[in-house]
């Protein structure tokens, strides 16, 4: 029998993770935050009134067994000068299952259906109107995911407008698991707004799997500024209850001067470091690689197959 992982998190981060892992001999669970209201996600939850599709879009595609040009087919968005424009293509189907069942996660197996997915993918709630508030350090209330990011000061807190009733079968899984992953992504749309739920919290608590933490290779403007690797464990430690952060991944890959200067002056982003004594001291324990690649469009990027080869390792040197 696999062992059973449970990855939080949503977006591109997570995505990415889950194109290598799912060749691994594990059994996958994948939690994904429903709280996203920009772009196309964010007019069909306005017009249909619906969690966000978006990242459960972009997951289940990237898990999917089925033919690329299928994948590309879903990731496809409208040009054009109708209602049409900017929509992806799985954004709508789920969407449309969505209206038919009335069910987030029944419309989520019906498309893992369609497109080969051997995994399972559960949205963090089927709360239709699920809203994430920000604080900045100005004490200005921000809401909504899509604001946050966009907030041109430093966010300090973030939660949610009304608590989340989150998904059961969640719960469950997490209660099952011999790993938890926190993705690496944002910290602030896309890890927190899975964790700091009070029912998640409660699960983690009682859950016997140690907690794996993938950390950034960049910082994110204006959420995690200048931040460590030490820096993203503390504030994801703040956001838990009981347990804490058990491991972290973290990529050593040497950046060369061009490329940090590129995403210092085009995207304001830093190299993440490993501040090691910190680490310690905070009591995670590190694992380091080099696990950093630069992808086809000239960006940073994880190497998926890599990292998932780092995950396992650890997930088999686990005794039973």
């Amino acid at each position: 029998m696999y062992k059973k992982v449970v990855v939080m998190g949503g977006g591109t981060g997570m995505s990415f993770l889950l194109r290598g892992l799912k060749d691994f001999p594990v059994d996958i669970t994948a939690v994904i935050t429903v709280s996203d209201n920009g772009r196309s996600t964010g007019r069909l939850r306005e017009e249909f009134h619906t969690p966000a599709v978006g990242d459960i879009r972009k997951v289940v595609t990237n898990l999917s067994q089925t033919d690329e040009a299928i994948k590309d087919m879903m990731s496809y968005r409208f040009k054009t000068s109708s209602d049409l424009d900017g929509h992806a293509v799985g954004n709508l189907i789920l969407t449309a299952m969505l209206d038919i069942t009335g069910s987030l996660t029944d419309s989520i197996k019906h498309l893992s259906k369609l497109l080969d997915v051997r995994h399972k993918v559960l949205p963090i709630s089927e709360d239709s109107d699920l809203t994430l508030m920000g604080k900045d350090v100005e004490g200005n209330i921000v809401e909504g995911e899509e604001e946050i990011t966009l907030w041109p000061k430093k966010i300090e807190k973030i939660y949610y407008k009304h608590e989340p009733k989150v998904l059961p079968e969640v719960l469950t899984e997490i209660k099952k698991a011999d790993l938890i992953i926190f993705s690496m992504g944002s910290l602030f749309t896309s890890v927190l707004p899975n964790i700091m739920c009070k029912e998640v919290k409660e699960a983690l608590n009682n859950a016997k799997a140690p907690i794996m933490y993938l950390s950034n290779i960049v910082t994110q403007p204006g959420e995690t500024d200048g931040f460590t690797v030490g820096d993203h464990i503390k504030l994801l430690n703040k956001y838990l209850d009981k347990r804490k952060v058990d491991v972290v991944i973290a990529s050593n890959t040497k950046i060369s001067e061009k490329m940090a200067k590129k995403y210092e002056t085009e995207e304001q982003k830093d190299p993440v470091l490993i501040d090691y004594e910190e680490i310690a001291k905070i009591g995670t324990e590190l694992i380091e690689e080099d696990l950093m690649i630069i992808d086809t469009d000239n960006t940073l990027k994880h190497d998926s197959l890599k990292l998932s080869s780092v995950i396992f390792s650890y997930l088999m040197k686990r005794k039973k």
